[in-house]
């Protein structure tokens, strides 16, 4: 028997009881956007889960190709009626047993999707405006760079931007350097040169964020490095903007008192776009 909320029911009533992910964080996730029954960059989404599920030893399935795993996604989009344009998560856990040391490493997952309005990226037309989150710090090791199911830094950010009527937060860590923002990775552009942290400084792998320095890179007229970002080079940047894969390039216009343009965000998004059409 358990109590769920002050009633004494079986612990078969309630799944979570033994949920690993739930109790432990012992899970792992992928977030993709499906656009005409395709995901978006499905090799990049599946080698990174495959390769974070090996850093936490997580046993991988003989069956759980790249193929399988766009099966399992496309299949729940299409019975849901959003395969022309949605989010989709796939989480991955360790099955149920043990405490801090599992009884096994098998897994299982569960996938969700939600139906989105537009399948091409845009930008909004009005003021996201960011500062910096000091409270807790993101740690400069591997597992900062992965997508666990434990996102409590994440969270509390979050509800100290909603506090502080702020669109975002940026994040720091542990030598209080700037790593990314809430959900997305950072992007910091001063005259031609574009800067975004390394992973080494304990930030998301992100998948936008390799799109994106690639899609720099092919420019031509953009010096496109890896540095370390400190907060107070953020007041000298002539543009600062956020990527994910759902959002696509999210411009930052205010922070603190500096605003920001976006002329060189809305030219990668429209790049962006033409490779997002081509798939």
């Amino acid at each position: 028997m358990i109590n769920f909320n002050g009633t004494i029911v079986s612990q078969d009533t309630n799944v979570l009881t033994q949920n690993r992910a739930f109790l432990y964080g012992d899970a792992v996730f992928e977030t993709v956007k499906i656009v005409n029954s395709k995901i978006l960059f499905l090799e990049d989404h599946y080698f990174r889960l495959m390769a974070s599920m090996r850093v936490i030893r997580m046993e991988i399935p003989m069956n759980f190709t790249m193929e399988y795993f766009e099966e399992q996604l496309l299949s729940l989009a299409i019975d849901n009626a959003f395969s022309n344009s949605c989010r989709a998560r796939i989480t991955i856990f360790r099955n149920d047993g043990g405490y801090y040391l599992p009884e096994t490493n098998e897994i299982s997952f569960l996938i969700h999707v939600v139906g989105i309005e537009n399948a091409l990226y845009a930008i909004a037309d009005q003021e996201y405006e960011v500062d910096l989150f000091k409270d807790f710090y993101v740690t400069k090791q591997l597992l900062s760079s992965i997508k666990t199911t434990n996102r409590i830094l994440n969270i509390t950010a979050s509800i100290f931007a909603n506090e502080n009527g702020l669109n975002n937060c940026l994040l720091l860590n542990d030598s209080k350097n700037v790593v990314e923002a809430i959900q997305g990775n950072i992007f910091m552009l001063m005259g031609n040169k574009l800067i975004t942290p390394p992973i080494s400084e304990g930030c998301l792998n992100g998948v936008m964020r390799k799109q994106i320095l690639e899609i720099a890179k092919n420019m031509g007229s953009l010096e496109v490095v890896e540095e370390v970002i400190s907060p107070f080079d953020l007041q000298k940047a002539d543009e600062l903007f956020i990527t994910n894969v759902i959002k696509g390039i999210q411009p930052i216009t205010k922070y603190r008192k500096k605003s920001f343009d976006a002329v060189i965000s809305k030219d990668l998004l429209g790049k962006l776009n033409e490779i997002v059409t081509a798939i």
